[in-house]
């Protein structure tokens, strides 16, 4: 024995079934509607014999779930670990006590999101104590160019780091794509004036009110958004514009407890 330890080399060690679950995950995170089995199979370039045994552990273990047509798709799983780190906790933590006093001051549910690994991810959610609101799920992805919260996002970093968000993003069901002149306008409006305002381009009758959320160095690492409902009845909340400086203080606020000055 000479007591040395061999040097590592990457290519001796490898897991193919840790790859090929890998490799499922991957192609259902890029799927909107799910994928059949055989579809699996053409996208990995693999027979259905090779998968079916990983699919079916990887849905016995809940990651993945097949709908009454047999289509498989991503459950919530994967968000839930991620949640679990602590970043994202520590952010959820400082935010969730200042978003419900929020929704309580403007009356309406607010959310807090993230860009992640090419998408924008809610990573926080608080319903309004009104009979009426809008609320988005955990985990749900939205639109990064078409909503108020990518804006935010996307118009407080820098343009490589912007170049790259637009590049990675993966567009949900429904995303409308803004041509170049367009997003760039309105993300130089954005940084600007330090929010967004925009009529939802999902639903009518919403405006979407999103200001960003920094860390101790000053980045803008999340965003808020109060998705505007008027009422048109005898009871009076406030407006859209009534309640921006409410949501600009709790995105200072979120950001001061993260250690931003």
């Amino acid at each position: 024995m000479t007591g040395k330890t061999p040097a590592t080399n990457p290519s001796r060690y490898s897991a193919p079934a840790l790859e090929k679950g890998m490799a499922i995950l991957e192609v259902l995170s890029e799927s909107t509607h799910g994928c059949t089995m055989n579809e699996l199979s053409a996208r990995l370039g693999r027979s259905v014999s090779e998968i079916f045994r990983m699919v079916i552990v990887l849905e016995k273990l809940g990651y993945i779930a097949a709908d009454t047509s047999d289509r498989y798709a991503l459950t919530l799983r994967l968000f839930h670990l991620a949640h679990r780190h602590y970043p994202v906790r520590q952010l959820t933590e400082c935010a969730l006590p200042l978003l419900q006093e929020l929704a309580v001051r403007c009356q309406q549910s607010c959310h807090l999101s993230i860009y992640r690994q090419g998408r924008l991810v809610i990573i926080a959610q608080v319903d309004s104590p009104a009979r009426w609101s809008l609320s988005l799920k955990l985990g749900t992805e939205m639109g990064l160019g078409d909503t108020s919260s990518g804006q935010v996002l996307l118009a407080f970093c820098d343009d490589e780091e912007r170049a790259r968000m637009l590049q990675n993003h993966v567009p949900t069901d429904g995303e409308l794509i803004l041509p170049e002149e367009q997003l760039r306008r309105q993300l130089a409006k954005v940084r600007k004036t330090g929010y967004s305002v925009m009529k939802s381009r999902q639903i009518q009758g919403v405006t979407n009110v999103a200001a960003p959320v920094r860390n101790e160095h000053g980045q803008v690492i999340a965003a808020i958004n109060v998705p505007h409902i008027a009422r048109i009845d005898a009871l009076h909340t406030p407006s859209a514009d009534a309640i921006r400086p409410m949501l600009l203080d709790t995105a200072e606020r979120i950001s001061r407890r993260l250690g931003h000055e």
